[in-house]
């Protein structure tokens, strides 16, 4: 009868253990594709602590060789299998997966991660100054991609499977509308001193509350000047990649007809009535006759008025100092949306100009009260 093994504390070893020079711990096992492994570990309860889990994964059918696969290989197996992704998210996705492989988390294998591992990456990346909302993205990507390795059977759980918003805190920047005085004290300072050649396509945002890529997306062919109607139908964006693209707007009830107010009315008239006849019109994915145009004849693109944006808000502050919030496209849109709801627009009226697929983003996100609407309302409730 062969003699049994033991460690160097005289601990009998079970089959397959054995102890290292260094005076770490091994096990080898055959997986039930007849392959061989190794765990290894610091001592022998948390080596036999893996081999109780390493039967428990066999018999429940975990192929444990597909384990030893890489985070950022399984992304990229998640990713080559999606097919619906429109251009802006696939610009985000690839951001994340670039992040991925870079990081030395996206080089453990998916084995190894546990949920605190997965809490303590996006804390992590908190920390270096990504947004939760950002972290969402991350979270978009990682969740599914591990789903889909549950389902392999390589691992038995799912460690991205937590409320992001239980881990981080909310860090967005809040949104804010520009009231009817700033508003007017806005446009007056563009009239003075922005050599009106963004005038009025602020003027538009501020009217319709459009995206600013469905504004440039607009074609003469879109706009109604007998019927007062707009009709927006696609977003014209840009990327480094891609000088120019159209896609469709950010959802299907994105598609949408909006009425003309008189300002945009008038608007949309100095628009086309300025507008320059290229030699060549410039085809875009099959669309033609853009609208709004630069100095080169070509379409504008949503760069071209952020930029602007920017510098008139830096000339702004330098004659007036900090007396108006940041204006962006953004808070364009969302100032439309607040002047709607206190106009008295009801809400799935205003969920449709808007664009929004669900009434909540309209109603929680982009509405804004300041007291003096509030005190105007509450004594209008009062007269009745």
């Amino acid at each position: 009868m062969s003699e049994k093994r033991k460690d160097s504390k005289g601990r009998i070893l079970k089959k397959g253990e054995s102890q290292r020079k260094n005076g770490t711990y091994d096990y080898r096992f055959v997986d039930s594709k007849g392959k061989t492994h190794s765990v290894y570990a610091k001592t022998l309860d948390v080596l036999r602590q893996k081999e109780k889990e390493i039967e428990r994964d066999i018999a429940d059918g975990i192929d444990f060789a597909a384990g030893d696969e890489k985070v950022c290989d399984l992304v990229d197996r998640y990713m080559a299998m999606k097919r619906t992704i429109k251009p802006n998210t696939a610009r985000s996705y690839s951001t994340v997966v670039k992040r991925i492989h870079a990081d030395a988390f996206g080089q453990r294998k998916i084995r190894n991660i546990k949920k605190s591992d997965a809490k303590a990456w996006f804390v992590k990346l908190h920390d270096e100054g990504l947004k939760r909302n950002t972290i969402t993205v991350y979270k978009s990507v990682l969740q599914p991609a591990f789903e889909m390795a549950v389902d392999d059977d390589a691992i038995r759980k799912n460690p991205f499977r937590f409320n992001l918003s239980e881990l981080l805190p909310d860090d967005e920047a809040k949104r804010v509308a520009l009231t009817p005085a700033q508003q007017k004290k806005y446009l007056k300072f563009l009239r003075d001193y922005g050599s009106g050649i963004y005038y009025d396509d602020i003027v538009i945002l501020l009217e319709t509350g459009l995206r600013v890529s469905e504004l440039y997306g607009i074609t003469l062919s879109d706009v109604d000047l007998f019927k007062r109607r707009l009709y927006v139908r696609r977003q014209l964006c840009r990327t480094g990649d891609q000088p120019y693209f159209v896609c469709p707007p950010k959802s299907s009830s994105g598609i949408r007809t909006i009425p003309l107010s008189n300002t945009a009315y008038e608007a949309f008239q100095r628009v086309i009535a300025a507008r320059p006849k290229p030699a060549v019109e410039m085809i875009i994915d099959g669309c033609g006759g853009f609208l709004f145009l630069d100095s080169f004849e070509k379409p504008k693109v949503a760069m071209h008025l952020e930029n602007y944006m920017r510098q008139m808000q830096k000339k702004y502050r330098k004659l007036y100092g900090d007396t108006l919030p940041t204006v962006t496209p953004h808070v364009l849109r969302h100032t439309f949306c607040t002047n709607m709801q206190q106009a008295g627009l009801d809400p799935k009226s205003l969920q449709y100009v808007m664009g929004h697929s669900d009434p909540e983003i309209t109603m929680s996100l982009y509405t804004h009260s300041d007291y003096d609407f509030v005190e105007h309302a509450f004594h209008e409730a009062l007269s009745m």
